[in-house]
C-alpha cells in the first residue's frame, strides 16, 4: 500500500493520537544487554546507538536520559516521499513554543514532545488539521 503524498490530504487527515506512557531518548555503546523488543526505535550514530524506550524500562536498565517525552502518532499513512508535512506541523508546534523530535516510520510520522507539552501539542495539531486550507 502506497502512502499519501498530497499535503492537503495529509494535514486534514493526520489525526494525532497520544500514545500512553512516558518515553526517553538514551544512548548506548552496546546493545547486548538490551532486549531488542524493548526500544520503540534505534538509530546508530558514530558516538553510540540512540534508542527511544519507555521511561520505566530505561530506569530498570539504569540508562541515562534528560528528556522525558510523550509520543504522538499521526495516524494517516503518509508516504516517505511526501513533501512538507513535517515542516508544517513542526513550524506550527514551534509557534506555540513546543519542541518536537520526529521519527518517520514506513506508515506513520511519530512526534515526541516534552511530557508537559503533550496535551497542548495534541490541541495544536488538531487545530492545524481542522483549519488547514481554510485561509
Amino acid at each position: 500500500m502506497i502512502g499519501e503524498t498530497n499535503i492537503a490530504k495529509l494535514v486534514k487527515g493526520m489525526t494525532p493520537k497520544l500514545n500512553v506512557g512516558e518515553y526517553v531518548f538514551a544512548t548506548v555503546k552496546d546493545l547486548n544487554h538490551i532486549d531488542r523488543n524493548d526500544p520503540i526505535c534505534e538509530f546508530k550514530e558514530k558516538e553510540g546507538t540512540t534508542i527511544v524506550i519507555e521511561r520505566k524500562k530505561a530506569d530498570e536498565l539504569h540508562l541515562n536520559y534528560q528528556y522525558i517525552a510523550s509520543w504522538i502518532t499521526l495516524t494517516i499513512h503518509s508516504s516517505l516521499e511526501a513533501v512538507g508535512l513535517t515542516a508544517l506541523f513542526s513550524t506550527e508546534l514551534a509557534t506555540h513554543n513546543i519542541s518536537c523530535n520526529v521519527i518517520a516510520g514506513y506508515y506513520h510520522d511519530h512526534i515526541f514532545v516534552e511530557k508537559k507539552d503533550a496535551e497542548k501539542a495534541i490541541h495544536v495539531l488538531t487545530a492545524l488539521s481542522k483549519s488547514y486550507g481554510q485561509n
